[in-house]
């Protein structure tokens, strides 16, 4: 009995981390964070994330991003906005494929004060 729910346990556990997808876990700047100046932008995931679109947008619109990572897959992506951004609310989103393949997508805002 006891090798029968041991089994199953480690079916569980195993069945569970097969199903989980990369998230991010942390951003520069923090989401919702009030900021005077953003030199750059970064995403912290706890998996390898394949970065496939990036984008912020700004209280004057689109606004470009230079890409400092690649299109591999990173636990860290970097991304340098214009210097001096004006002031207002600032929007990122992303879309990309997880390590185990799955297409994820994700956004946080934050607000320039300067």
């Amino acid at each position: 009995m006891k090798q029968i729910i041991f089994a199953g346990l480690t079916l569980v556990i195993t069945a569970t981390s097969a199903w989980a997808h990369s998230k991010a876990e942390e951003t520069v700047p923090a989401d919702a964070a009030i900021v005077a100046a953003v030199d750059v932008i970064e995403m912290r995931f706890d998996d390898p994330m394949r970065v496939t679109a990036f984008t912020m947008t700004g209280p004057n619109g689109d606004v470009e991003i230079e890409r400092e990572t690649g299109m591999d897959p990173v636990t860290l992506f970097r991304a340098m906005p214009p210097l001096d951004l004006p002031s207002g609310g600032y929007s990122v989103e992303w879309r990309g494929l997880s390590a185990d393949g799955h297409p994820m997508q994700g956004s946080f805002g934050f607000t320039v004060a300067n």
